[in-house]
């Protein structure tokens, strides 16, 4: 996709018709068209169609399998592992938006569950009263107001933008065992739980997917539209979060 857009911009868009919808000159045409925001639609509903050939003939049935060889509780805990092992992303993304008491709280819940919590294995910090929110390079910029970019579909990876597309590639740099050396066995446990927490992952949303493809009149519209008004939600909680920076039970 990143070639193909850079070939839209050195040759023109003209050039690449098919690839990206111009503006309407019709107003309510154009209205629809900026709040979709998806220029590159065409491009946009290729990459949904491979994404959805892989779920269908590669990914589904890895799932299923998963599911059944995997109990539920296991299935849980390489979630909780994968939540935990992200937890300082989460930290620095809300001290980059100037939310102290959501980093506050991230810390807490990371140190909570790689003790207590047999390193993530259990989610600890929950019980404790730290749940898990969202963070990350994308939503800190976009709580500072920096606009989304175009929305893209990217197999793999699924809905995105270009500025979270770009915080995706700031997160890496941000997870501590993305600068493990070799030679520890700590890279070869990232590479492992990464894999395994994106089959989890795939796999706990399999009926999910089906019943969009199932129920949808335009199943790419639809997430689309979901993936879009979460994130915004998520922006709008990150801005809307104004809490003393000390815990309520310490004031």
């Amino acid at each position: 996709m990143a070639a193909a857009l850079a070939v839209c911009g050195l040759t023109g868009l003209s050039a690449c018709h098919g690839l990206y919808n111009p503006p309407p000159k019709d107003p309510d045409a154009l209205a629809d068209y900026k709040e979709a925001n998806d220029p590159y639609e065409p491009l946009n509903r290729k990459m949904y169609g491979v994404q959805m050939w892989a779920f269908k003939y590669v990914i589904k049935p890895v799932g299923k399998a998963w599911i059944w060889v995997l109990p539920s509780p296991v299935r849980r805990s390489l979630g909780n592992i994968a939540e935990t092992w992200n937890q300082p992303v989460v930290f620095f993304s809300d001290v980059g938006a100037a939310r102290p008491r959501r980093a506050g709280d991230a810390f807490v819940r990371y140190a909570i569950n790689m003790t207590a919590g047999a390193a993530g294995l259990f989610d600890v910090a929950k019980y404790a009263g730290y749940p898990h929110h969202d963070g990350g390079a994308g939503l800190m910029m976009a709580s500072w107001g920096m606009p989304s970019g175009p929305y893209l579909f990217v197999p793999g990876t699924g809905p995105t933008t270009i500025r979270d597309g770009v915080g995706t590639g700031v997160d890496i740099v941000f997870q501590p065992l993305t600068w493990v050396p070799s030679g520890y066995g700590l890279l070869t446990f990232y590479t492992a739980y990464s894999t395994a927490g994106t089959i989890n992952a795939f796999a706990d949303h399999i009926q999910d997917f089906d019943q969009v493809e199932r129920d949808s009149l335009d199943p790419y519209a639809t997430i689309r539209s979901a993936w879009q008004q979460n994130r915004q939600s998520q922006v709008d909680t990150i801005r809307n979060d104004h809490r003393a920076t000390t815990p309520d039970w310490y004031n």
